[in-house]
Formats: structure tokens, C-alpha cells, sequence
């Protein structure tokens, strides 16, 4: 099997590459523009592919809101563009997508399943939810993987790094710090979610997927258990979304239930306590 990785300098295409069964070749921006549907089939045929999987996304949230064309030229066009190539030939498309896709039922207090309907706040939720549905009209072989709050050991590069490092960045400057606290979801370590994927593209798995570590937390409750594992000290305060007034709206509640995929024959994903205690131990 010939698996090619679309966005593999990314800190999830990265812990992908070297988990992936058969033979894997990876393409960063610079080997494969995916808003250029030709040169883009063209290098995925040279490579007789059979799975393509795509980290490549634009995830400047904020900035989507005032400009959306980058995040549906990315998230929703090109995707287009790589499931026809998929369809082209005859390879499945293993496409990744985001917590952000749902937040427009403000009252939901129970993790949320791949059948509940989704509703995105942003212009990037709303951008990323275009790019499942091209995902499934039009490539007939698929496989939509939902995750949330990616970490990983080679960090963000185009957003200067990952939650975890910039706020103990920030800590270790001496910063106070305000994090919102009314936001509940799971954040995962790109480790164990790029295992989870590979058992996944083993077991020809089909649909959407959520894959996300185990249980739920605020964005400031993480930033807290980090500084505790870390043992670094910091002036970290709670903050609601209100407050705090990012130009985004992000979900209230975007925790993803992991039914589907244990029924699917892949181990359930770690505590995120857990998940963050072995990303801090490197």
C-alpha cells in the first residue's frame, strides 16, 4: 500500500509518517500546492497512490473572520480539488477535520457523535464543515477523522508554536495570563492520534470518525494541569469567551464522543491528563 501525506511538515503529519502501514511518501507546501488541482494529481499519480491523507489546513481562525478566502481556499476548495483526484484514481482520501465544525447548540452537555448535526460559530468552522461535505460528494472511498486542540513535539509553525508551549512560554516570561474557562472540549496529543489513525487505515475504516483523547476539560484548566506537570510557576487567571472577545466564536461545548471509534476496533485514547504528562515528559 502507497500512502501519500499532504501537509507533512505539520506537527500531526509528522507523528503520522512514521506510524503509517506500507510505504509512505510525505509532501510539505512546497512539493504540493493542493490549490493546484493539476500539478497536484500529476504528483500523486507519479506515485501510484492508493490512500491519500490531508494534515494540510489553513488554521488562523481569527484571521478568517475578516478575510475568509485563505480558509476556503484551503479547507473547503482544495479539498475539493484532492477528492476528485482521489475519485481520479481510484485511491481513498483520508481527510482530517476539526471540533470547530460543531458549537451552534449552545445547550449540548453530552459528547458529541458523528451523526449529531453540526453548526460552526466561525468562518473557519464553517470552512472546514464545506471541506467534509466535498470530501463526501466527491470521493466514494473516504475517511473523515475529527479531532480537537492538536499538540505535538514540532509544534505550529505557521501559528508560533502550540497552546501547551505558548503558554509556558508565557509563563516562564512572567506573564500574567488570562485563559477562558467556559469552553469545555478534549484537547489531543498528535501521537496518540496519529496511532489511532493508522489502526484506523488498517481496518479500512469508512466515514466520519472522531478521534480525540479521553475526557474533557477548559482551555484554562489545561493550561493550569501543564504548569502543575511542568512545575513551572504562573499568574494564570480565568477568563470567560465574552471577555476575552476573540473575533472568532468558538463552541461552548465541542467534547467528541469516541464510541464509534473503539467500535471500530481501535484502543480507546488516553486521559488528556495523561496524553499531556507524556507530551511534557518528551
Amino acid at each position: 500500500m502507497k500512502i501519500a501525506i499532504i501537509g507533512s511538515a505539520g506537527q500531526l503529519g509528522r507523528d503520522l509518517a512514521s506510524r503509517l502501514p506500507g510505504d509512505v511518501v510525505s509532501f510539505t507546501r512546497a512539493h504540493a500546492d493542493i490549490t493546484d488541482r493539476m500539478a497536484t494529481a500529476q504528483l500523486l499519480m507519479a506515485h501510484s497512490t492508493d490512500v491519500v491523507v490531508n494534515c494540510a489546513a489553513y488554521n488562523l481562525v481569527d484571521h478568517a473572520e475578516s478575510d475568509p478566502n485563505p480558509a476556503f481556499a484551503v479547507n473547503a476548495w482544495a479539498v475539493r480539488n484532492l477528492a476528485k483526484i482521489c475519485r481520479q484514481i481510484d485511491a481513498k482520501f483520508v481527510h482530517l477535520s476539526s471540533d470547530y465544525v460543531f458549537g451552534l447548540d449552545r445547550a449540548c452537555t453530552t459528547p458529541l457523535t458523528e451523526s449529531d448535526a453540526p453548526g460552526p460559530l466561525s468562518v473557519y468552522g464553517t470552512s472546514k464543515l464545506a471541506g467534509e461535505y466535498m470530501v463526501q460528494t466527491f470521493a466514494p472511498q473516504h475517511l473523515i477523522v475529527r479531532t480537537c486542540g492538536l499538540y505535538g513535539a514540532h509544534g505550529v509553525g505557521g501559528k508560533g508554536g502550540n497552546f501547551i508551549q505558548t503558554m509556558l512560554k508565557l509563563a516562564r516570561a512572567g506573564k500574567e495570563i488570562s485563559v477562558v474557562n467556559d469552553q469545555r472540549c478534549t484537547p489531543s496529543f498528535t501521537v496518540d492520534v496519529a496511532d489511532a489513525i493508522a489502526t484506523l487505515i488498517e481496518n479500512k475504516a469508512q466515514g466520519i470518525v472522531h478521534v480525540v483523547n479521553g475526557g474533557d476539560t477548559t482551555w484554562h484548566d489545561l493550561a493550569a494541569e501543564a504548569f502543575r506537570i511542568a512545575k513551572v510557576s504562573a499568574k494564570l487567571n480565568p477568563t470567560s469567551s465574552a471577555a476575552y472577545a476573540a473575533p472568532a466564536h468558538r463552541p461552548d461545548y465541542s467534547v467528541l464522543s469516541t464510541a464509534k471509534l473503539t467500535s471500530l476496533g481501535v484502543p480507546a485514547l488516553q486521559d488528556w491528563r495523561d496524553a499531556l504528562a507524556a507530551y511534557l515528559a518528551g
